[in-house]
């Protein structure tokens, strides 16, 4: 079902301030090579009470908890409580949501992280969305890269879509688990209220509500 990969059905936009971006596409790894430019428009915006530019194109909450020994390159957004632990090196081109944790160790790169994600031990997103309460425990990580630098394709169980990108990690829809370890291959999509194995390499569409043990055990929640 193809339908379930749409931005309507992975994500609850109420949750993120990347709404105005996202509600005019059809599938979320088409704002990708956008975020940059709209993270630039957006921050000159946001409210000066709540937020603040500490550096050119870098606009932190002020009630978030930046903690020292960090990197954090421009465009970038980090909202409301959000936690940016010792060790985070965030690499520009990320919007990062209300109340999330980015760990140390952690690696952000042209991302979305919707509200209440935590990428908190050792993970690296790149060229990737994960939707609100999204979860990658630690050692995950999003390839964004094929090993032969081809375009990268999302592939279903009835369709192949050619994103036109090179770059391209994964689409977490809401309230997804990423086990401990987990690799997302390039063109990853794991569906609304899906859990992934730890220690798993996921490649293609994970469905809704789903758990996924291997590539050829994915169990409906709806049948336990």
């Amino acid at each position: 079902m193809q339908e379930q990969i749409t931005i309507k059905e992975l994500y609850d936009l109420n949750e993120t301030l990347a709404k105005p971006l996202l509600e005019g596409l059809t599938y979320p790894w088409e704002a990708l090579p956008k975020i940059g430019e709209f993270i630039v428009e957006l921050g000159k915006t946001l409210p000066k009470d709540i937020y603040e530019e500490r550096e050119e194109n870098v606009w932190i909450a002020k009630s978030a908890k930046i903690y020292p020994n960090n990197y954090i390159a421009g465009p970038c957004i980090i909202g409301e409580r959000t936690e940016v632990r010792p060790g985070a090196f965030i690499r520009g081109n990320a919007l990062v949501g209300n109340d999330c944790v980015v760990g140390n160790s952690t690696e952000l790169k042209n991302v979305i992280l919707f509200n209440h994600v935590q990428v908190p031990h050792y993970n690296y997103v790149g060229d990737s969305v994960l939707g609100f309460y999204s979860h990658m425990g630690a050692g995950s990580i999003t390839s964004n890269v094929k090993a032969d630098k081809t375009l990268v394709h999302v592939k279903g169980a009835d369709y192949d879509i050619d994103t036109k990108l090179k770059k391209f990690g994964a689409m977490l829809g809401d309230h997804v688990e990423i086990g401990c370890n987990s690799v997302l291959n390039p063109g990853s999509v794991i569906c609304k209220d899906s859990n992934v194995y730890p220690v798993s390499m996921v490649r293609g569409v994970v469905p809704a509500h789903s758990i996924f043990k291997d590539k050829n055990n994915i169990v409906d929640k709806k049948t336990l």
